[in-house]
């Protein structure tokens, strides 16, 4: 499907200079001379590399919709994970880096989406958010508003993230796994 160049949106993928590139940041500028143009920030989906390019509004992009289908982790060898598809019960194995640094949130079980073009996986998506206990925080100081500071906390998957001064060790929050920050305590 060809598009704009200024409609280029994060997250969405294109093909560019014979590869695929997801754009990850994209910033409209309109110099005082010249046209308008959007400069965005791409991450190859082969390789990890990253590339800056300008784009105006009367170039055409192709913009490329990758396969989604829903898999299970099943378990971690290595630098390997095996999921399921859940459709018809076939086992793949996939390199730790399409996951990024969104693997120390996988847990066994697990459902997630396995994005692929032509076949071929490229990226695995992670629910929004997981919900972890906190096996390690610094008690409460007294007097200290919620609104001050976060304290450091350690969770069961041994990632560390910042919490509110409220959230004691043994309790069980939700985490983003984008950014790897708090959102709640968990309802149990």
């Amino acid at each position: 499907m060809r598009i704009n160049g200024n409609a280029i949106r994060p997250g969405n993928v294109i093909e560019h200079k014979g590869g695929l590139w997801q754009a990850v940041k994209i910033q409209h500028t309109q110099p005082g001379k010249g046209g308008a143009y959007l400069q965005v920030e791409l991450k190859n989906l082969r390789d990890g590399s990253k590339l800056n390019e300008r784009f105006r509004s009367s170039e055409n992009v192709e913009r490329v919709r990758l396969e989604q289908q829903a898999h299970q982790f099943l378990f971690a060898d290595g630098d390997m994970l095996t999921f399921m598809n859940t459709e018809n019960y076939e086992q793949i194995n996939l390199n730790a880096d399409l996951v990024g640094e969104a693997r120390v949130f996988l847990q066994d079980g697990m459902e997630v989406t396995v994005e692929s073009h032509e076949g071929s996986p490229l990226a695995v998506q992670l629910p929004e958010h997981v919900t972890l206990e906190v096996t390690e925080t610094e008690p409460t100081v007294k007097g200290q508003t919620a609104a001050a500071s976060y304290k450091p906390a350690i969770l069961d998957n041994g990632s560390r993230v910042m919490v509110p001064p409220f959230v004691q060790t043994g309790e069980r929050i939700v985490v983003a796994t984008e950014d790897a920050t708090y959102v709640k305590r968990a309802e149990d």
